[in-house]
């Protein structure tokens, strides 16, 4: 699948949980379903994936965690909050950055409407 597929199938499973559940539970909820769904559309799903960095000789082994990470592709980072801040995003760009992935995902799903809540994030520096 490419990357493009991969974050389809994530934003349609992110639609049908938010129908199915509401705004307003708590991320590990929707953590908890959204990585459900994924799998059941044959996804490969870590959850709360430790990411390891360096910095210059310091070795950092659990620098911080992904919420999810589908296929080895996509960072899908979640939220639960009235509004998505622009530190989110930027967040979410240097995860991108850290792990070399390209595409992230950032999903709020406080919104009354999923669709304002999908924020698609792409690394463009070369790798």
């Amino acid at each position: 699948m490419t990357v493009n597929d991969v974050s389809g199938a994530i934003v349609d499973a992110a639609i049908q949980v938010h129908r199915d559940l509401g705004p307003g539970l708590l991320e590990s909820v929707y953590e908890t379903v959204l990585a459900y769904e994924l799998e059941q559309r044959s996804l490969a799903v870590e959850r709360q994936a430790s990411i390891p960095i360096q910095y210059r000789s310091l070795q950092i082994a659990d620098a911080f965690r992904a919420d999810l990470i589908v296929n080895q592709q996509v960072i899908v980072e979640l939220k639960s909050i009235e509004q998505v801040a622009p530190v989110h995003k930027k967040q979410l760009l240097t995860y991108l950055r850290l792990t070399r992935m390209q595409v992230g995902l950032l999903l709020n799903f406080g919104c009354d409407v999923m669709k304002s809540g999908i924020h698609r994030v792409a690394n463009n520096a070369p790798n």
